[in-house]
């Protein structure tokens, strides 16, 4: 019971979701961070969210960096075709 009165009262799952991706996005207030702390020693539902967030976030910076480190230029892809141009004249 005491749970339930501090988890609405407190702060709501809906803030906590919310202030869990501001985290991710930005650095938050001192005070929200300790509310959110907080809250996710009360909430087992919020503390499951915060898993998978941090999965996803993972996921997306990986895919991310893959994707910066295999991009190709355009004067590569001239130079490629001029080598085949040049092979295909032989």
């Amino acid at each position: 019971m005491l749970r339930k009165l501090i988890h609405i009262i407190f702060l709501p799952c809906s803030e906590a979701t919310l202030l869990m991706e501001k985290r991710n996005a930005e650095n938050i207030s001192s005070k929200e961070n300790w509310k959110l702390s907080l809250h996710l020693k009360i909430c087992k539902w919020c503390r499951a969210y915060k898993q998978k967030l941090e999965i996803l976030d993972d996921i997306l910076k990986r895919k991310i960096a893959q994707e910066n480190s295999t991009k190709i230029n355009d004067s590569e892809i001239q130079s490629f075709k001029d080598k085949i141009i040049k092979n295909l004249d032989i």
